[in-house]
């Protein structure tokens, strides 16, 4: 990708624009309360991350109503502001029926808001302004969230002048891995499109590889299920939505049997963990060069299932969670992290783990 992008906002992760998001949101009614002027916020970032369903997220999450428009699509100033009607002795407009109408809150979302034409962008400047237009006005309680594309580079995009810029308070948002693997588990994506997602975080900056098309292959995989034995089709399943760079390290992913790395549930549940789990990923990992990164993958599976499913371990559960944490081939980094993301989690269940004296030592060690 290239380096000359320009994009406005702290470079944050997803959780991070989240926050920020609701923050704005917060802010805005209670200035709203004072009759002050609220606040928009753009989300700026590259294609297929995320951006638009983390917008839809944040209303759901607030049980706020939602509507979406995407200005690029419009080819009149009527498309944004209305048609006239002529009434008796005057004109009036009718506004679009997409305008929300609804008094209960709400976000309008508008989405990749400088692929509108330069016309468009100009009477949207107006409703950052003023939160209406000539022909109709946002309800109380609705916020205005916009997302945007990087000035500059490959991007198709209307630059926007400091004027409108101006009008609305800015974030930046960037790829964050382990963010996206807890939204696939949440998702129910393919497991074995987590554990390649997890293992070569750095195929996912691309041009054409996105969190959006590498989600769309693991879709279009989800019914096989020996990957190997139909290496063709997923080949060029593959080659029909990411780069060649991608597809290659798939292939390979495949063929090296790492799709089906040992399941957290496993890890678990299992009654022979010496056998089942700690021989299993010596085999796989303790190669010439260590591989650190499916070490790091089995530890992030294992906090997300823990954490996102809320599980309270039984005793022999915790026993092997406390053996995998204790696991010789464990980088230092990597148990310490693990450690930190289980008992700083909502999951306050996790905590039991540093009941084993060796696993508070080392936590204790590390603050």
């Amino acid at each position: 990708m290239n380096d000359q992008y320009t994009s406005y906002g702290l470079k944050s992760s997803s959780e991070e624009v989240k926050n920020f998001i609701k923050h704005i949101i917060k802010t805005n009614e209670e200035f709203e309360k004072l009759g002050q002027k609220k606040s928009s916020a753009c989300i700026w970032g590259k294609h297929g991350i995320g951006k638009t369903e983390l917008v839809e997220q944040i209303a759901n999450e607030l049980n706020y109503k939602f509507v979406y428009i995407a200005p690029a699509q419009f080819e009149e100033m009527g498309d944004l502001v209305g048609m006239p009607k002529i009434k008796e002795d005057f004109t009036d407009f009718i506004p679009p029926k997409w305008v929300p109408k609804n008094e209960e809150a709400g976000i309008l979302l508008i989405d990749d808001v400088n692929r509108a034409d330069e016309r468009i962008l100009k009477g949207i400047m107006q409703l950052l302004q003023n939160y209406e237009l000539i022909s109709w006005k946002l309800p109380k309680q609705w916020h205005i969230i916009l997302t945007a594309n990087p000035d500059g580079g490959d991007y198709s995009v209307s630059t926007m002048d400091d004027a409108m810029l101006t009008r609305m308070m800015h974030i930046t948002m960037e790829f964050d891995v382990k963010a996206w693997a807890k939204w696939a588990e949440n998702n129910k994506v393919d497991k074995r499109g987590i554990n390649f997602v997890l293992t070569y975080p750095e195929m996912v900056a691309g041009r054409l590889t996105t969190p959006r098309s590498l989600v769309q292959f693991f879709k279009s995989i989800y019914s096989i299920k020996d990957l190997e034995k139909n290496l063709p089709l997923v080949q060029a399943l593959a080659a029909s939505s990411l780069e060649e760079e991608t597809v290659a390290a798939f292939i390979t992913f495949v063929q090296q049997n790492l799709t089906e790395l040992v399941e957290p549930e496993k890890i678990l549940k299992t009654k022979q963990f010496e056998r089942d789990v700690e021989s299993h990923i010596n085999s796989i990992v303790d190669k010439e060069v260590l591989r650190v990164d499916i070490l790091a993958t089995l530890c992030t599976r294992l906090s997300n299932y823990l954490i996102l499913n809320n599980i309270k371990p039984k005793e022999a559960e915790l026993l092997n969670l406390q053996k995998f944490i204790k696991l010789e081939i464990l980088p230092n980094d990597l148990r310490l992290n693990l450690l930190q993301d289980l008992v700083s989690s909502p999951n306050k269940h996790l905590n039991e783990v540093i009941n084993d004296t060796e696993i508070s030592f080392m936590l204790l060690e590390n603050i």
